[in-house]
């Protein structure tokens, strides 16, 4: 099991191209069922590693349009 600490130190790629495996691991068949959870279990923290950063992604990208149209905003007013 990973700590909280690890999970946040991975990057999206890096959590995306382990979930990826984790996924093809699930679909391939072949583990037992305590092997299947454990890696439904390390899916679910990736995705929410992923989901993390895609969040702040798109608070960043809409911080960014928003302070471009309120300068945007401000020179029309002039």
């Amino acid at each position: 099991m990973t700590s909280k600490v690890a999970e946040e130190a991975l990057g999206y790629e890096q959590a995306r191209d382990e979930l990826i495996e984790v996924v093809r691991r699930l679909e391939a068949g072949g583990t037992t069922l305590e092997e299947s959870l454990a890696l439904w279990e390390r899916g679910e923290e990736l995705a929410k590693v992923c989901r993390r950063w895609l969040d702040g992604a798109r608070a960043r990208l809409d911080a960014a349009l928003a302070e471009e149209e309120e300068a945007g905003t401000g020179s029309d007013a002039e």
